[in-house]
Order: C-alpha cells, then structure tokens, then sequence
C-alpha cells in the first residue's frame, strides 16, 4: 500500500529546535508530541535538530518540550517555498540538552493540540511548528529543559553559524574550566583523604570533595530536581544524582565526585562528537548559494538570490556557484555538477543551455537568464526533501525510541531490589548492596541507543545526497535493505529513450515518404520521444492546417484527420480494433513497431529502434547475484521485450502494456511476497507516477532538473544512471550494518555491566566511563555512514 508518509508534513511548519537536549530525552519529547491532540504522531530530526508540526501549534509544542527539556526552544525556520513544508515554520533549539530529552521534547509537542505530529533533529538542533506556536513550544520546552530557548531560523545563515560556532566555542571553554576546576579539586581532595580520613582535619576532605562535586554536579542535580518536579523521572540527570548522593550518603564522596566528573568528561566529548557530525552534515548539505551578481545595464550588484526574479539577469564568474536556475544567454564554460549529482566529471555549457541552481561554473563567464524563482529552484527544493527527510522515520528508529522508553524504568526497578531484597531478606550487607545498585543506575542511561539510530540514518540520507541520491526518508532507506523485487520501466530506464526510426514499410500503397509525411502530421502534438523520432525523419515542415482532427487514444496511438484521411498511429492492437487487417511481419530488427492505417485500411509500419543504457547489463547483473528478481514492465510488443530482456539478463518481462496493466502487475509481485520483501519501481518519475506511488518504493531516475521525478518518487536519482539504484540500495545496507553495530554494541556493554554491577566485579568508575564511552563510540560510528565512499565501485549486493 502507498506510504501514508508521503504526504505526512505536506500540510506542517518546520521548526528548529534550539539548546541542548540528548538522544533520550528527543525521543521523550517526540513520544509527548505524537500523543498530544492537534499534533498527532511526529518525528523528530535529531541528526538536525528539526521538527514538523501542524500550522498553530507551536506554543503548545513548546510547553511539552519545555516540560521535557527545559531551556531547549522551538524556532521557526523562515523560507520561502518550502517543497514539503510550506505551512511550517522552522526554529533553532538553542541551549544544552540530551538525546533522549530531545525525545521528550517532541513528544510533548507532538501531544500539545495544535502542534500535532513534528520531529524534532537532534543533530542540527531544529524543529518544525506551526505559525503562532513558538510561545506554547516554548513553554513545553522549558518546562523539560530549563534554559533551552527556541529561535527563528533564517535561511541566510552565514552569520548566524559563525555566531553559532563562537557561542559553541564559548560554551567549550566554559566546560572544560569547570571540569579542570573540579579535576583539581579532586586531587585535592584524595590527598587530604590519604592523610587525614579518620581526623579532626576530616572535615577539610568532605569539604574539597563537595565543592568538587557541586562543581560538575550542580546542573545535573538541578536538571533532576527540575524533571521530578514536572513528573519527568527517569532520565540521565536523575540516574546520575540518586547514583552519587547515594554514593556521598555511604561516604563514598571520592565514588561521587569520579562519577560525577567522568560524566561531565564523557558529556563534554560526546557533545564535541555530535557537533562534528552535525556539522559534517551540514557541510554535505552546503549547496544553498550565498549570493547572485544581478546585472543592472552595465553594472552588477551582490544581492540574495531570494530577491532575483524571473527574467533578470545575472552573472556567473568563473569558481562561483550558480545562483538560480536559468538559460544561457551569452558566454560558454564548464560546470561542476557533483554537488547535485556526486559526478565529479566537468559538463560543457553554451548559450541556449540550461544550468541549476547549486552547481559550480568552473572556467568561463556565464550571463544566464532566470527562469525560476530561488524558492522554485531545483537546489532548494533538494535542501527540504533532505533536511525533512527525517521526519519519516525508519522502524527500528521507533523500535529504539519505545524500547528507551521502558529500558531506563526498567534498569531502575533492578537496581531498587538489588538494593532492598540482599539485605532485607538475604541478609546480606546494606553498604554494599547499595552501592552496587547504584553501578546499575550509572549504566542505565538509554542516549548511546536513543543517539546512534537517527544520527545513523541521517549520515546514511546524508551521504546519499552526496552521490546524488534522493531518498525521502529514513523509512525508505530501510526499506531499500528489504528489496526483493526490482521493477523496471523500459524505455529512459534501462534503455536511453533515444528513438531513431531505422525502417520503414510500405503496404504498396504508399512511398516511404508519404508514409512518414502522414506518421509525423499524426504525431505532430505529441510530446512522447517515439513521437519526437518520427517527426525528426521526416525533417520537414508538418502541414498542420491539414490536420483537421487529433485524438490520443491512452497506451494505443494516436487517431487523427490529414488532408481529409481519417489516420491511426500506434499498436498493432489499435488497428486490429478498428477492423483493419494487419499482416503477420517478419521483421529481423528488434525495436518498437509502429503501425499506420489510413481510411480503414493497413498502410505500413515504422521501426523505431533504442539503445541500452552504458551499465545497464551491470546492475541487471548485480541484482540478479543479490538474490534479488529483476522484471521489466513496457507497453512496447512483447517481441521488443523479450529482446531487451534477453540482452540484459533480466529474469521475467511483460509487454503489450497499458499504464493501468503495470500497477497490476506491481500489486501481483507485492501479493507474491505476502509482505516478506519490498518491491521497487523504477521509471522517469514523469509517465510513471501512479506505478511510483503505488510501489513499496518508487524510484525516479535523473531527477537532476525534473520537478516531476523528484516530487513523484520516494528516492530520486539525480543522474541518468541505472548503477545509481545500487549505489543507493548499497548505502542502505552500510547504513543498516552500522545501526545495528551500534545498537549491538551498547546494549552488549550495558547489560554486560548490569551483570557485572549485579555480582559487585564493576565499580562505578568503570561504570560511568562505560556508559559516556560507549555512547561516545557509537556516535564516531554514525558518522562513518556520511563518509562511505564505497557505491560507485558496488560490488554484488549480498543476498537479501
């Protein structure tokens, strides 16, 4: 059945969501938002700190984030033309929060009526809401975050990241005097510990060792109080507390304050991670221009390419990105179009040529024409489907999400009867039994889980976009690692669509030019490339005020009145309908045959041939080894297919099909499968929509330039390609692979060190440098995804 997420932010306002909040505490916001009515289920983005929400329901979203994570605000994000937002605005969180505060945030939001579903990015720290909902997303948010504040976004962000990065910069520094401070304190402390523990001078011991742990403890105790307060409990802040004011109630303060301090350590190189990721991402995503030179007489002026319009002229130096889509009017050069389609190979440009927003002039000097506004652009309507595109969230995301939800209570119902069941009823020793119940509770934070999934899947959309791959959402590119069934549409697909007609017979009646003169008047409003081949072998020009009457007769041909004829072009089933005899041909090429009747009778046929696509055979080639069934679907006769089938090495075909004939043969291979598999179509994204929209995943090939494909399927390949759909289908695999090591890997550690706490082996020190470690390596792994370079050299995908 078609994905209900397609349309889901169709009609919702992005926001940015500003400050810090962790992994855990994103899904608890998301969680709160989905469940809020008005705003309906919603994800939040917490790779780019984004979320979507129901135009007038951002005050509303912002008291549940506020709840969740205080401190942490909902901004909208100001742009004009939004593909799949333009009711929403987007807003920047700023402030300090966690993973799994920025869960709670969206939730909350997604709960406040009027905010309705929205998502929040953790990692670009954003968040879509509603217009007018700011002061309520507000309020939510700073009643789970104290202190994290929602800000407009302004798509002309060049200061606003310099800005961002000294404030960043600011905030670093901040941090890492306080846990130097405290480290001193510390030693300090030890020392006093070693000579007079067991003094009059005790006293001197506690004293250093408590100014040490309000030092780095104070935000964290706060933050609890806070959360508790608002009927938050189970997070980090609280875990860390109950862990070392337990650990301070026993005496243990060197426990407390190496707990607290190694925490503060491990939050500090996890937040420099995440903002490396996040900002590698936003490097991928780096495409916007900044500017345009518009030509006014003989002058040019530096303007924003916002406020270029149709028509105007603007000028392109050599090294500059170009600004807006347009068409050459004067000079020629190379352009680098690898930003939009990962090809790095320079592309010849002329005058009367048409060159897109986002690509790079490499040589000569361009004067080129606006076609389309910026908010029109092809550059811009990337920038959304791949900032949104996590918004769709992938299964396991929401595995992870609801399992975080009941792991931490969990964790904590554990560590409560290891604490009270030993001593109470084993009698075993209170001290000890405590203090290995409060290991357990250092370990249980749920961020390195709640962290490493949507960081994973964004890389992985991320890292696509840089190859020139589209994908809509993280729930597509999951699906894409569940691929059985590969449907191709033939022609532009896995053949060229370059027509060329090759032969022409004559039923006796007619010259081959007469024949082709009445094929081309026929054919003279149509825009199909078999249509266009004709009209280019006939050369000349078409006498349309003989052509008295023209009718498309859908998947068959053409019907038409020239020079007082009643004519009929197309399949040998349209004139075999209108009862005209067509005889039995042998005909030694392979193409498509295009058959001409004229007043009821058979007049001749037209071979019209094409080429395969170069790579074609290769990616036929490689699916086939993957286990997975390839099936071509073309309206063209099924001698033509079997032909191009044979050629390719694609394993079943069907021809002699109607456009309603290919969604039923898509629904016959998903009925196959009984839903343990995901078919995928291929096409153009511009004849193919209603097989794109149906498929388990629709693909679009060379979508640079085509509104149609990029808006019709669910992964766009900006390229020409047919290698792209490995290429795609093998980042999904590498993303997937390193998802589940990162899920794998924190839940070996964490369990493995609940045993451990349990049986008194694991201390926690070791505990607490377990649980920042461990998040901290399954963030480094996320951003591998971004970074695969792998997919232009695919080998054979692995069965699936």
């Amino acid at each position: 059945m078609p994905d209900s997420s397609r349309s889901q932010s169709q009609e919702r306002v992005k926001y940015c969501i500003e400050g810090e909040f962790c992994a855990n505490c994103s899904a608890k916001m998301e969680r709160a938002l989905s469940a809020t009515e008005g705003i309906g289920e919603t994800s939040i983005n917490y790779a780019m700190k984004t979320v979507f929400l129901p135009p007038g329901t951002m005050g509303r979203a912002q008291a549940i984030i506020e709840k969740i994570e205080p401190g942490v605000k909902l901004v909208a994000v100001k742009e004009k033309g939004a593909v799949n937002a333009p009711e929403k605005v987007q807003y920047r969180i700023e402030g300090e929060f966690c993973p799994n505060c920025s869960a709670k945030m969206e939730q909350a939001l997604c709960a406040t009526e009027g905010i309705g579903e929205t998502s929040i990015n953790y990692a670009m720290k954003t968040v879509l809401l509603p217009p007018g909902m700011m002061s309520k997303a507000q309020e939510i948010i700073e009643r789970i975050e104290p202190g994290v504040k929602l800000m407009p976004v302004e798509k002309k962000a060049v200061k606003n990241s310099v800005h961002d990065a000294e404030e960043e910069a600011k905030e670093t520094k901040q941090k890492l005097l306080k846990i130097f401070i405290a480290g001193i304190f510390l030693v300090i402390g030890l020392i006093f510990g070693s000579r007079w523990h067991n003094t009059s001078l005790e006293v001197l011991e506690y004293l250093v060792f408590l100014l040490a742990y309000g030092l780095v403890g104070y935000e964290v105790l706060a933050k609890a109080f806070r959360n508790i307060m608002r009927g938050s409990v189970f997070d980090e802040n609280f875990l860390m507390s109950i862990a070392t004011l337990g650990a301070i109630a026993i005496h243990e303060l060197p426990e407390a304050v190496g707990v607290m301090l190694f925490y503060a350590v491990g939050e500090y190189f996890e937040d420099r991670a995440v903002n490396r990721s996040r900002r590698s991402i936003q490097a991928v995503l780096n495409i916007r221009p900044d500017y345009a030179n518009l030509v006014n007489g003989l002058e040019t002026k530096k303007v924003d390419p916002d406020d270029v319009h149709i028509g105007q002229l603007i000028l392109i130096r050599p090294g500059e990105k170009v600004p807006l889509d347009g068409e050459i009017v004067h000079g020629s050069s190379y352009v680098d179009t690898s930003a939009l389609t990962g090809e790095s190979v320079p592309r010849s440009v002329k005058v009367g040529d048409s060159v897109l927003a986002g690509i790079i002039n490499t040589s000569g000097v361009l004067t080129v024409r606006v076609t389309r506004e910026f908010a029109d652009s092809s550059v811009q309507k990337i920038l959304d489907l791949v900032e949104n595109a996590s918004a769709r969230k992938a299964k396991t995301e929401k595995f992870i999400t609801t399992f975080a939800r009941y792991y931490t209570p969990a964790v904590v119902v554990i560590a409560l009867g290891i604490a009270l069941i030993p001593p109470l009823f084993m009698g075993g020793d209170f001290r000890e039994w405590l203090y290995r119940a409060m290991t357990i509770l250092v370990i249980s934070c749920p961020c390195a889980l709640v962290i490493s999934v949507p960081l994973g899947y964004f890389g992985g959309i991320g890292g696509a976009s840089r190859h020139g791959i589209l994908v809509k959402g993280a729930n597509y590119l999951e699906a894409l690692t569940s691929v059985k069934t590969v449907i191709f549409d033939k022609t532009g697909t896995l053949t060229q669509g370059v027509f060329e007609v090759n032969k022409i017979e004559t039923s006796g009646h007619y010259t081959e030019a007469q024949l082709l003169e009445i094929a081309a008047a026929a054919e003279v409003h149509s825009s199909h490339p078999i249509a266009k081949s004709i009209r280019d072998k006939w050369g000349k020009e078409i006498d349309s005020v003989s052509l008295t009457h023209y009718e498309e007769i859908s998947g068959k041909g053409i019907r038409s009145e020239f020079k007082g004829k009643v004519v009929l072009v197309g399949k040998r089933d349209l004139l075999l309908e209108n009862s005209i005899a067509v005889p039995e041909l042998e005909m030694s090429e392979v193409g498509t045959q295009v058959y001409i009747g004229v007043d009821g009778e058979y007049a001749g046929v037209l071979m019209i041939s094409d080429r395969s696509k170069e790579g074609a055979k290769e990616v036929v080639a490689q699916l086939n080894q993957g286990g997975i069934t390839t099936v071509m679907l073309t309206g063209d006769q099924r001698s033509v297919a079997e032909a191009v089938a044979e050629q390719l090495g694609i394993r079943e075909y069907h021809g002699d099909l109607l456009p309603e004939d290919k969604v039923t043969w898509l629904e016959h291979y998903q009925q196959k499968l009984k839903g343990k598999g995901k078919v995928v179509f291929v096409g153009d994204g511009i004849n193919d929509a209603p097989v794109l929209s149906r498929a388990d995943i629709g693909v679009a090939m060379g979508g640079l330039g085509s509104d149609a494909a990029i808006e019709a399927a669910d992964v766009v390949l900006m390229e020409d390609r047919p290698g792209k759909l490995v290429s795609a289908m093998d980042i999904a695999q590498f993303t997937k692979k390193v998802i589940w090591q990162n899920i794998g890997f924190a839940l070996v550690i964490k369990l493995g060190f609940i045993g451990l706490g349990m049986f008194g082996v694991a201390n926690m020190w070791e505990a607490v440098f377990a649980d920042v470690g461990v998040a901290l390596l399954a963030i480094l792994n996320a951003t591998r995804v971004r970074r695969y370079t792998r997919p232009e050299k695919a080998a054979a995908l692995p069965s699936l």
